[in-house]
């Protein structure tokens, strides 16, 4: 019996490399789909490169030239990354951390690539729990996002794909319980929003992490030794 293949959206980072772990798990058959749409640094694409030779997946690695998109701190390096406490984080109020339409736009490429390679599904890695509050990043944008999928591409209208988001509901502490149970190499991958070695500690990305991990109990190797 042929496995349904599946495209994971694979930034490199906790929870898409998460997804990855989970879809393959299922025995769906993955490629990845990484984005550089000119984030700050390349550290989470080099994660990506690097989790993806280890797994022996096939990696699609696109490059967008947005312009627009230095309206986000992620992208403009004269803006600042927030260094806000954790009921900043979870007010709900939208940081400038946030891309415009990130999602969208990386939704419409992985259902561009689904429908050429005649896949089943998209696989992507949205969290409406421990988030900052990003708009596509909420479980009806992405019912949203399946029906237009589903409506707007071949393979959507003559048999139906799956847009699949398993960590919607879950918290990053549930999200790394799963990846340990999955055998994600944490110390691989990357979340902070900032460049460099080690991660800062202090952006929105890095204390969502630190208090899943240390909730669940587990190590992260990509912080600690």
């Amino acid at each position: 019996m042929t496995k349904k293949k599946a495209i994971v959206l694979f930034s490199g980072g906790l929870d898409s490399t998460t997804c990855l772990y989970w879809a393959l798990d299922k025995g769906y058959a993955c490629e990845t789909l990484t984005v550089s749409y000119g984030q700050r640094h390349e550290r989470e694409v080099r994660a990506a490169q690097t989790i993806a030779r280890r797994l022996g997946v096939k990696q699609h690695l696109v490059t967008l030239q947005f312009p627009w998109l230095v309206s986000s701190s992620l992208v403009d390096k004269n803006q600042t990354i927030p260094d806000q406490p954790m009921e900043e984080i979870e007010s709900g109020k939208i940081p400038s951390t946030y891309v415009p339409g990130r999602n969208l736009v990386f939704l419409s490429v992985a259902a561009s690539l689904m429908d050429a390679l005649h896949a089943d599904a998209i696989v992507a890695g949205p969290n409406a729990v421990d988030f900052s509050g990003y708009p596509d990043c909420t479980p009806k944008f992405f019912q949203a996002a399946a029906e237009a999928i589903n409506r707007g591409t071949e393979r959507g209208v003559t048999q139906g794909v799956d847009v699949l988001a398993p960590l919607m509901a879950l918290s990053k502490t549930d999200i790394v319980r799963l990846g340990a149970k999955l055998g994600v190499p944490f110390e691989l991958t990357w979340s902070c929003y900032n460049g460099g070695d080690k991660p800062c500690g202090h952006c929105d990305s890095c204390k969502l992490r630190a208090r899943g991990f240390a909730e669940a109990g587990v190590k992260d190797g990509s912080v600690e030794p």
